[in-house]
């Protein structure tokens, strides 16, 4: 019986050490990996991004196969400072950092930064998970709040609804650049014609303000509809909202 119980420890002390050794070894890995590599199935520039803002080695070890495994690009990064040396992405991009880290980062929204950082969705992660530190992490600008430990399904879901805004916020800022790109290929008069039809001005009466003769006006008129690629008015007048036009 003895034995058997000398045994029993022994087992469980072996155990004990090769699990604390696996997890040295995998802070030991994360030390040792260099900051967003240029190689590797996290680097994929086709795939959608999730940047990871933390000073835990063990969590960004953690997280970065958890997002690798989901498919997604990991760019692991020590701070939010790190955020400011990143230039916008075209592609899906979400942050994931500690509670901390976002009331940091939300001061970047006010700064002149790169292009695609202001509209990023950004999930917290907090150790505690009351109604308060949520509210706290929501006027932070977090689209969603985790609890740790996280669990992987629970970030994956997370990842993947943030990066479904980001996906959205993408083709609208693509959308409207290429109607600021239609707009600027009108002439200066076609300007003034499409500004006062929009406004609902008959032809007649944008002559009559134009000083120009209602044939010309509809001429003025044939063009800028072509050429801001509008079927019919009602969808002139909504491009001319998104210009904030009228």
């Amino acid at each position: 019986m003895y034995q058997a119980s000398q045994l029993s420890r022994t087992a469980r002390n072996a155990h004990l050490a090769a699990a604390t050794a696996g997890r040295e070894g995998a802070v030991a890995d994360a030390a040792r990996r260099p900051w967003n590599r240029p190689d590797g199935p996290s680097c994929d520039p086709a795939a959608p991004v999730v940047l990871v803002v933390s000073d835990d080695l063990l969590a960004r070890a953690v997280l970065e196969t958890v997002i690798v495994g989901a498919g997604w690009s990991a760019r692991i990064m020590p701070s939010d400072n790190a955020l400011l040396t990143r230039s916008g992405a075209p592609v899906p991009t979400c942050l994931v950092l500690d509670l901390p880290s976002l009331e940091a980062a939300s001061q970047l929204r006010e700064r002149p930064i790169p292009f695609g950082w202001t509209d990023m969705p950004v999930i917290c992660l907090t150790a505690q998970g009351d109604v308060a530190m949520t509210v706290r992490a929501m006027k932070a600008g977090a689209v969603d709040v985790l609890c740790k430990p996280v669990q992987a399904g629970a970030l994956r879901d997370a990842i993947g609804n943030a990066l479904d805004l980001s996906t959205a916020a993408l083709r609208r800022g693509s959308e409207a650049r290429q109607l600021q790109g239609r707009y600027e290929t009108l002439s200066d008069r076609e300007r003034q014609v499409m500004n006062l039809v929009v406004s609902g001005l008959l032809n007649k009466q944008v002559g009559g303000e134009l000083g120009i003769s209602e044939v010309t006006v509809k001429a003025h008129r044939g063009r800028v509809m072509r050429k801001m690629q509008a079927r019919t008015l009602a969808g002139l007048v909504r491009m001319a909202g998104s210009l904030q036009l009228a």
